[in-house]
């Protein structure tokens, strides 16, 4: 499933010219791996923060202290914050963020281990989307899912993206025709 996802990611980003950053935290990269494992993906892909810490998550990706403190790394404001820093950081079109609980430990009774807070957002957009997921597994299982359910975000945005420019296109062809009635 993930090649599927990837192949349809890269088809997308070449045909409308998009570019990716991606902040990660449990993840600690996979998404960029699995990117960059592709031949060609320098052509979609710009960059990829990876931000384990909270220090790096305010130092790199300008998430506030205050919020890191308020609602904890692992939270949908969070992971709002980290996907805008990645965009303001990056040149890219898209960015991605996660940031959750792969365990063994880290756990907790309102976070047990697999969750999983994601963002995604566009330079179209400027209002990032937010989702928490809670995956099975162990460590390394939790990490793949949540990589490729992020994946699945962003093909999700860019295809949200090209039917947005669609609409917008049959929009003005519609006013034309009105106006030259």
């Amino acid at each position: 499933m993930i090649h599927s996802v990837l192949n349809n990611l890269s088809e997308e980003c070449l045909d409308r010219k998009l570019n990716i950053a991606t902040a990660e935290s449990c993840t600690g990269g996979l998404v960029a791996k699995l990117i960059t494992d592709r031949e060609g993906s320098s052509q979609w892909f710009d960059c990829g923060f990876v931000t384990y810490s909270n220090h790096a998550k305010h130092l790199m990706l300008g998430v506030d202290a205050a919020l890191l403190e308020k609602w904890g790394a692992v939270s949908e404001q969070v992971a709002a914050a980290m996907a805008i820093g990645a965009l303001k950081n990056s040149q890219a079109d898209i960015a991605c963020s996660i940031t959750g609980v792969a365990g063994p430990q880290g756990g907790s009774l309102e976070k047990p281990v697999g969750t999983v807070c994601f963002g995604w957002i566009s330079r179209q957009s400027l209002q990032p989307e937010t989702l928490t997921r809670q995956f099975k597994g162990d460590r390394a299982a939790v990490r793949h899912q949540a990589a490729e359910f992020a994946l699945q975000g962003l093909l999700r945005l860019v295809r949200y993206l090209v039917s947005l420019l669609q609409n917008y296109f049959i929009m003005i062809e519609l006013d034309f025709i009105a106006l030259i009635r």
